[in-house]
């Protein structure tokens, strides 16, 4: 994956979230290098750097889901998950950490390998918005989920079994043209709620080691959750220089294979990795230099609708975490830190913030 190239621009945003031009774009040649929508992994990052705010680890990935039992079924059955808790919340104390009114909900947490996904069904209010149709990989509320496969042609195989709605036509092989990331192999999908997905599978030197690892399971953990950024630059102010992660690598991603994995014609995506001290799983960004028109985040933007994804980044102390992001200026769900209003959730304080795209970030204390 070609690194330090330099940048080009951002993309123009749309003001609007009912508009997204289509034409206009330019054939890439064939022969351009292709890379992977993802960054090669150079490790986890070192403590030793103290910073303000030190990210220890990703707790957990969490989106908002329509209806619980079907996106159980759909995780469980299709991608391996196993349910290992299934609770209610409710009342004062959660309306504040999450923004949401009167809310009462139902949150389930699903295991893959060491990895934890937090799928909410907000009960009340009952007013979530779909997520926009169409939506594109470089609409600035776009997130998806990495998985890591033991084997591309059994998983594949799994997916069209049962029926499921692919984003690339099939998956993706990146070429030996590409030395850092040849013979990696990617396909994009989504779930019943048009959830973003990807699957991967690293071949022998590619991925963190964990991967590699003897396994008897086709669907393994979760690599890393990806979300689209407006500027690069102003992403590493907020995850690097603020909470402490540290760059793990990055790469430009175009040509063909890109386009087919995204289904985006003329992608040109800059991609970078920020990891905590312990991963999988981490964070990329994902840049889209071309094409023009990704839309922001809207402003009114909250919990219930399901294009909302929160991650959960533990640190040690959230008050001082709190008080760091509000004097840089950072934007806030939760008007203070709160106690947790249940135990299940598996933290005992935490506070949600808002990265520079509009991306929730849910810092919790254990």
């Amino acid at each position: 994956m070609q690194v330090m190239r330099s940048e080009s621009g951002r993309a123009a945003r749309r003001p609007s979230i009912l508009q997204f031009p289509l034409g206009g774009f330019r054939q890439r040649r064939a022969c351009l290098a292709v890379a992977l929508a993802g960054v090669v992994w150079l490790g986890p990052a070192s403590a030793s750097d103290a910073t303000p705010i030190s990210v220890e680890k990703v707790a957990m990935i969490g989106f908002t889901v329509s209806d619980m039992d079907r996106a159980v079924s759909f995780y469980s059955d299709v991608l391996e998950f196993e349910k290992v808790a299934d609770f209610r919340v409710g009342g004062a104390l959660y309306d504040r950490l999450e923004g949401v009114f009167g809310s009462n909900a139902r949150i389930v947490h699903l295991r893959l390998g060491e990895q934890t996904v937090e799928l909410t069904e907000y009960i009340s209010p009952p007013d979530g918005r779909p997520i926009p149709v169409p939506s594109h990989s470089n609409d600035l509320w776009f997130e998806h989920l990495a998985i890591i496969v033991a084997d591309m042609d059994k998983a594949y195989q799994v997916l069209q079994r049962h029926g499921v709605r692919q984003i690339s036509p099939e998956p993706q092989t990146i070429p030996a043209s590409n030395v850092a990331a040849a013979g990696i192999k990617a396909i994009k999908f989504r779930d019943p709620d048009n959830h973003n997905l990807e699957l991967l599978w690293f071949p022998p030197g590619k991925g963190a080691s964990v991967w590699h690892q003897p396994s008897n399971r086709l669907f393994l953990g979760v690599d890393h959750t990806a979300i689209a950024v407006g500027d690069t630059s102003a992403s590493l102010a907020f995850y690097r220089d603020l909470l402490g992660m540290k760059v793990a690598g990055s790469s430009l991603n175009i040509g063909t294979t890109q386009e087919y994995l995204d289904s985006v014609f003329g992608a040109r995506v800059k991609v970078t990795g920020v990891a905590p001290a312990a991963a999988p799983p981490h964070v990329e960004f994902l840049q889209y230099e071309t094409p023009p028109g990704g839309r922001p985040m809207p402003l009114d933007t909250t919990a219930t609708d399901l294009w909302h994804w929160q991650t959960s980044l533990v640190v040690e102390d959230v008050q001082t975490a709190a008080e760091i992001l509000r004097g840089a200026g950072s934007r806030f769900v939760s008007p203070d830190v709160t106690p947790a209003s249940d135990p299940m959730l598996g933290f005992s304080r935490a506070v949600v913030v808002r990265d520079p795209d509009g991306h929730a970030m849910r810092l919790i204390q254990k």
